[in-house]
């Protein structure tokens, strides 16, 4: 069993690794296998934060039309969900000519719109996705072939796994996702997770900046130094699920005013009033929702397609489609309020909505500092 976070240094925590960076190593090591016949032990592979990795192989079969290689996913000290679960790719040629990418046993299909991947397809997210079909590039190229090559990615465990996971209510069936963005897993204990949050506001007052922005993660931090670049950097503090507890503590140290940048999953539930947003914290109240783009001129039947959405992203891009941009507007100011009311006042707390790209929603400011 492993020592819990909670016990840990958070600078001696282990890093571990995406499962779509194992499934890209294992595509790696069995298009390789596939082109040479010869079994391989393991394989390199560059992460999409520049870091490059070495994936042990703990499988391999290996036949002229097809190779099917299994590795073993390691979270590091994350208590993710598919920790040593075992990850393979098979590889054939493909009978197209062209790239196939799909999944097999374990892992999930997509059933419901409001997800990043289209309904009926394998729920392998956009930045594995790009990975897999680079990393089959990089070694055709390497070996001067030009065929077309059929991945399909599979977790044998992955159905079973999937039950621990939220993939079932988001209409994810049959199994897991293969995820990541950066290709590492960076552990963090929600107690470690606040204390570096809180550091964070303190390194940023010290040096004199009075206009916090609070981001939830890695792409809409990106976002925001987009939209205010006159501000240094330690201005940009991300807050991860923390909303509540961030904002309290930018008030606390000082902080005149606090903006907050994201998108809407997360940010429909502040707008609500949830000031902790994990996924498992608070479910999105769809029926909010609909109230808000009611007041917003949304008709019967929209109002109605909004309730029965699957996710948040999902009504966003509703209401963007109809053109009533007031919705994210209005969304904005009941983030700004209940925002306001956790602290007690005393700040100008503005709200600003982006989507997925990092393009505008809607913004919104409540100054309540003076």
């Amino acid at each position: 069993m492993r020592k819990k976070e909670e016990e840990k240094d958070p600078s001696q925590m282990r890093h571990g690794y995406t499962t779509g960076a194992v499934a890209t190593a294992a595509t790696k090591a069995a298009l390789q296998a596939l082109i040479t016949g010869e079994p391989v032990a393991s394989v390199e592979l560059r992460l999409p934060i520049g870091e490059v990795a070495t994936f042990a192989v703990e499988q391999l079969e290996v036949s002229r039309e097809m190779t099917i290689c299994g590795m073993i996913k390691d979270a590091g000290d994350d208590p993710d969900a598919t920790h040593l679960a075992l990850i393979r790719s098979e590889v054939s040629w493909s009978a197209s000519g062209e790239y196939e990418l799909d999944g097999g046993i374990g892992v999930g299909r997509v059933t419901k719109p409001g997800l990043p991947v289209p309904v009926g397809e394998a729920a392998i997210n956009p930045v594995p996705r790009r990975m897999l079909r680079q990393a089959v590039a990089d070694v055709l190229n390497e070996y001067g072939i030009d065929r077309g090559v059929r991945v399909v990615i599979s977790v044998p465990d992955g159905e079973e796994i999937a039950k621990k996971t939220l993939n079932e209510r988001l209409g994810i069936i049959g199994g897991i996702s293969i995820l990541g963005t950066k290709g590492i897993v960076v552990p963090f204990s929600t107690a470690a997770y606040q204390a570096s949050v809180v550091q964070a506001i303190k390194v940023a007052r010290a040096g004199g900046v009075e206009h916090l922005v609070l981001t939830t993660g890695g792409s809409s931090e990106k976002y925001a130094m987009r939209m205010f670049p006159e501000l240094p950097q330690e201005a940009f503090i991300q807050m991860g699920d923390f909303v509540g507890f961030s904002l309290r503590h930018g008030k606390r140290q000082g902080a005149k005013k606090i903006s907050l940048v994201g998108m809407m999953g997360k940010f429909s539930k502040i707008a609500q009033g949830v000031m902790m947003v994990h996924s498992k914290s608070a479910p999105v109240d769809f029926e909010f929702l609909a109230d808000v783009a009611a007041g917003c001129g949304a008709m019967p039947e929209m109002r109605e397609e909004i309730r029965g959405a699957n996710t948040a992203s999902q009504v966003g891009d509703i209401m963007a489609a109809a053109g009533l941009d007031r919705f994210f507007v209005e969304l904005s100011l009941h983030a700004c309020r209940h925002a306001l009311q956790e602290v007690g006042g005393g700040l100008c707390v503005e709200t600003v909505l982006t989507t997925m790209k990092g393009d505008l929603l809607g913004r919104a400011t409540v100054d309540d500092s003076k």
